[in-house]
C-alpha cells in the first residue's frame, strides 16, 4: 500500500459534521504532502536522483497500486486525492430518516466522522429549513448510513465519534437498560470494525464488544496547549483540584505533568433527585481535601452537560480563597440553560475560563464568549485515521503522556532560564 497517497480511503461526514470533517481532511492533506516532501528529500540523497525523477518514480508506483487506470497526463506536482464520499441525508414527514451514498465505496475503508451531539439546526433533504436533531435522530441517521455502506460493498467501516452516545448510561442501579453497551452492540451488529472516540465517560464500555475495537483518544495535550495561553506553567501557586472522586485519576495526570499538588472535592449527593439544569442539583454537601487559598485552581473533567455541579464547585473554591479558577473539559456540551448560567457566573467572578475542545460543535456566538477557549482536536483524529489506514502503530497517539510532559517541561525550563538570566543581569549591575 502506498504511504504517499491514501488509496482505498473513504471519508464520510455525518449530518452536521461537515465542519469537523473539513478540518480533519485539511490535516490529512497537509500530513500526506509533508510525508511526500520528506520522502522526496531522502530519496534524492540516497539514490542521487533529481526531484523530477523521484516524482515520476513515486507516481508510477502510486498509479500501479491505484484501482484506476490513468490515461491523462501526469500532474505537474503531487496532489492529495479526493477521499470524501458524498452522502444525501433525507428526513421524511413522518420522522423517518434515510442515508443514500452517492459515490462508489466498494472495497474502500470507510471512516464515518459523526458529531452525534450536534444540536444546532441542520439542513437535510426533505426539510424546508434547518432543524435541530436529537441524539436519537442522529442514531437512526447513523444506522441507515452503516447499513447502506455495508450493502454498497465497503471493505471496512470505522466510526469516528468525538462523543460516544449514551456514554453516561454505563451502569444500572435497578431495572434499567445498559444503553451505552446497547449502542455499541447495535453498531457491532451493523458490521462496524472500529470505533474511535474521545475521552469516553467509562472505559468499561469496551467490554460490551466481541469483535469491534474501541480506541479512546485523549485531548489532554491539546487542552494543555490552550491552558498555556492563560496560565504560566512555572507559577508555583498552581493547584489541580479534582471536582469529584470519579475524576481523581484524570486530575492526577495533570497534577503530575505540571509538578503541582493535587486537591479533591468530596460531594454528598441525594440520588433520588434528577438534575435537569444548573439550578437543580442533587448535591447536599461539598468538602475540600487540600489547600486552594491564594492559588490558581485547575480542574479537569470529561464533560460539561448542565454544568450545575461544576458551578457549585467553582463557587465553593472562590469562597475558600481561590485566586483564579479554570476548568479543562474534553466535551463541552452545555445542555439546557448551561450557557446562560455560565455567562452569569462569569459575570459574578465565579470562574475565569473554561477550556473545551471542538469535539462538540458550537456556533460563532458561543465561541465569542470571553470565558471560553477552544482547543482543536481535529489533527488528533487525522493522525489516527492515517495510521490505522496504513497499518501503523497507534499507541503513540493513545498514550500522549510524553507529549504532555515535554510541553510542560519545555515551558517550565524556559521560565527558569529567564529568571536565572534576570538575576545574573541584576548581579552585574
Amino acid at each position: 500500500m502506498s504511504i504517499i497517497r491514501p488509496h482505498k480511503l473513504g471519508i464520510i461526514a455525518g449530518p452536521g459534521s461537515e465542519y469537523l470533517t473539513g478540518k480533519i481532511l485539511k490535516h490529512l492533506k497537509s500530513h500526506y504532502l509533508k510525508r511526500y516532501s520528506e520522502l522526496s528529500k531522502n530519496l534524492t540523497k540516497r539514490y542521487g536522483l533529481t526531484d523530477e525523477e523521484v516524482y515520476r518514480q513515486v507516481m508510477l508506483y502510486d498509479d500501479i497500486n491505484s484501482k484506476s487506470i490513468h490515461s491523462s497526463a501526469l500532474p505537474p506536482e503531487m496532489t492529495f486525492p479526493n477521499v470524501q464520499v458524498g452522502v444525501t441525508y433525507t428526513r421524511f414527514l413522518n420522522g423517518e430518516v434515510k442515508a443514500e451514498i452517492e459515490d462508489p465505496v466498494r472495497g474502500l475503508r470507510l471512516y464515518i466522522i459523526y458529531d452525534m451531539s450536534n444540536s444546532s439546526p441542520i439542513m437535510v433533504k426533505g426539510l424546508d429549513e434547518p432543524m435541530s436533531f436529537s441524539i436519537n435522530d442522529h442514531v437512526m441517521f447513523l444506522f441507515t448510513l452503516l447499513n447502506a455502506a455495508r450493502l454498497a460493498g465497503a471493505d471496512s467501516v470505522t466510526l469516528v465519534l468525538p462523543t460516544y452516545p449514551y456514554a453516561r448510561q454505563h451502569k444500572k442501579a435497578g431495572r434499567e437498560a445498559l444503553s451505552a453497551a446497547l449502542f455499541g452492540q447495535l453498531c457491532e451488529f451493523q458490521g462496524v470494525d472500529r470505533i474511535i472516540t474521545l475521552d469516553i465517560h467509562c472505559r468499561e464500555i469496551e467490554n460490551c464488544f466481541t469483535k469491534t475495537h474501541l480506541e479512546n483518544l485523549h485531548a489532554s495535550y491539546q487542552l494543555m496547549q490552550a491552558l498555556n495561553t492563560v496560565v504560566d506553567f512555572s507559577d508555583p501557586d498552581v493547584v489541580v483540584v479534582s471536582p469529584d472522586t470519579g475524576a481523581v485519576s484524570r486530575n492526577k495526570f495533570f497534577a503530575q505533568a505540571l509538578h503541582r499538588p493535587l486537591a479533591m472535592l468530596y460531594k454528598e449527593r441525594d440520588y433520588s433527585i434528577v438534575t435537569k439544569d444548573a439550578k437543580s442539583t442533587n448535591i447536599k454537601a461539598i468538602n475540600l481535601l487540600g489547600e486552594v487559598s491564594g492559588k490558581t485552581v485547575i480542574m479537569a473533567d470529561d464533560m460539561i452537560a448542565s454544568g450545575g455541579t461544576l458551578l457549585i464547585a467553582m463557587r465553593k473554591l472562590r469562597e475558600w480563597g481561590a485566586k483564579r479558577v479554570i476548568c479543562l473539559v474534553s466535551l463541552p456540551f452545555f445542555n439546557g440553560s448551561a450557557l446562560e448560567d455560565f455567562d452569569a457566573a462569569h459575570k459574578d467572578g465565579v470562574f475565569d475560563y473554561v477550556i473545551g475542545t471542538n469535539a462538540v460543535y458550537h456556533d460563532d456566538d458561543f465561541l465569542s464568549r470571553p470565558w471560553f477557549i477552544q482547543a482543536d482536536i481535529s489533527i488528533l483524529f487525522a493522525k489516527i485515521i492515517s495510521r490505522l489506514h496504513h497499518g501503523m502503530a497507534i499507541s503513540p497517539i493513545l498514550d500522549n503522556r510524553q507529549l504532555v510532559q515535554k510541553l510542560v517541561d519545555k515551558n517550565q525550563k524556559s521560565e527558569v532560564k529567564t529568571q536565572a538570566m534576570s538575576l545574573t543581569q541584576k548581579d552585574e549591575k
